[in-house]
């Protein structure tokens, strides 16, 4: 059973490529299916943790897997909405995403050449955790407005509307403060091993 966290994340990794390709469709069925590998990804995120945690095993492997797995899926559909819906979801708020994702694994990787260890935050899991609620509510919408009758009119009513910007401007602001807090830690604790 100890391989089996793992194999999940695995399974998490490949499937995303497929859910991109079913969200650049561009269609209902397209974006139906995009929609529920996501939902399954998103579950499968604390399945394996929770696995991890109930037999114990921890890796290496699966430190590095599960944070990876989560940036794939997460920074992967961020990519597509913004080819897709990029009054929704622009490039400059994606790349900001992206950039934070970049300097929090690139401050792990000085830590560890440092003989140091910076475990992840709470407040690291509530950023993923808000992303994904997101990106599921924006794949629903997106879903729905393609679909006939007022279930559509009310998705493209709610696509053409601000409040979705709004949301993810406030998905960017949440995820940028959660890398300041990784910096933050490690400047006032320079010579302490960093926990959750």
């Amino acid at each position: 059973m100890k391989y089996v966290p793992n194999t999940i994340t695995i399974i998490r990794i490949l499937v995303t490529p497929v859910l991109l390709v079913f969200l650049m469709t561009d269609t209902l069925w397209g974006y139906a299916w995009a929609l529920g590998l996501f939902i399954l990804a998103s579950i499968s995120d604390y399945l394996d943790g929770k696995l991890a945690r109930s037999f114990e095993v921890h890796s290496r492997l699966g430190q590095f897997l599960d944070p990876f797995a989560d940036k794939v899926l997460v920074l992967g559909t961020f990519v597509a909405l913004a080819v897709l819906i990029p009054e929704t979801a622009p490039w400059w708020g994606v790349a900001l995403i992206g950039l934070r994702d970049l300097m929090v694994t690139s401050l792990r990787a000085w830590a560890e050449a440092n003989g140091r260890s910076i475990r992840t935050l709470g407040v690291a899991k509530a950023k993923t955790t808000v992303q994904l609620v997101f990106l599921i509510g924006i794949l629903i919408v997106m879903t729905a407005s393609k679909m006939e009758g007022r279930i559509g009119a009310v998705g493209r009513d709610i696509l053409e509307s601000p409040f979705p910007f709004y949301i993810f401007f406030f998905v960017v602001l949440f995820t940028l403060a959660t890398g300041a807090v990784y910096f933050f830690r490690m400047e006032h604790q320079p010579h302490a091993r960093q926990n959750g």
